[in-house]
């Protein structure tokens, strides 16, 4: 158990309560607005599943987050993920704040359960295609979004729904306020 003097929250400001050490980093939870603005600026996860033998994977992958919490990826169904998500739907997501203007330190986890849509469709690709593009070509003009979404339509292409069930969530920004300064005798 944590020796942490200081509230709960992990946000000592304020107050001169500090932690003594980190053993209980779930006391510096990421604020819910904080989660959904760090889901809306990055454009990359960790999507996590695992094969046959039940080892975890994990790749690297963009994504588009919707209103109702749901994330959803794409890429060609001859992927090993594809089948292996199929088989057993328990999928995992990490999301950094590494590279955004946030700062590092700030991340959620999520566990959760993920669809492989149907490749034939269209209803989906047809809205997905395009919002995704905006996401991640947006800055460059409406001919490069277009351009992506052209490339994207390809006849194996699937779109991925991961539909999050639990979430860890982290701020090392509350961690480090909750650290006492080098040589302030705490």
């Amino acid at each position: 158990m944590s020796k942490n003097k200081g509230n709960n929250s992990g946000n000592n400001s304020g107050n001169n309560e500090y932690a003594e050490d980190y053993e209980d980093v779930t006391q510096y939870p990421l604020d819910v607005g904080r989660e959904f603005e760090l889901r809306d600026k990055q454009r990359e996860c960790t999507f996590m599943w695992t094969n046959k033998q039940g080892e975890p994977i994990g790749v690297i992958m963009s994504y588009l987050d919707t209103q109702d919490g749901r994330l959803w990826l794409t890429g060609s169904e001859q992927r090993h993920r594809f089948p292996a998500i199929k088989r057993d739907p328990r999928t995992c997501v990490c999301i950094s704040s590494a590279g955004t203007d946030m700062g590092p330190g700030k991340t959620v986890t999520y566990k959760g359960i993920s669809v492989v849509h149907d490749k034939d469709n269209r209803d989906i690709k047809d809205w997905f295609y395009p919002e995704f593009s905006k996401k991640l070509r947006g800055a460059e003009g409406q001919a490069r979004v277009q351009q992506f979404v052209d490339f994207l339509d390809s006849p194996r292409r699937v779109v991925v729904e991961f539909i999050p069930t639990k979430k860890i969530v982290y701020d090392g920004e509350k961690m480090a306020a909750a650290t006492p300064a080098i040589g302030s005798g705490k």
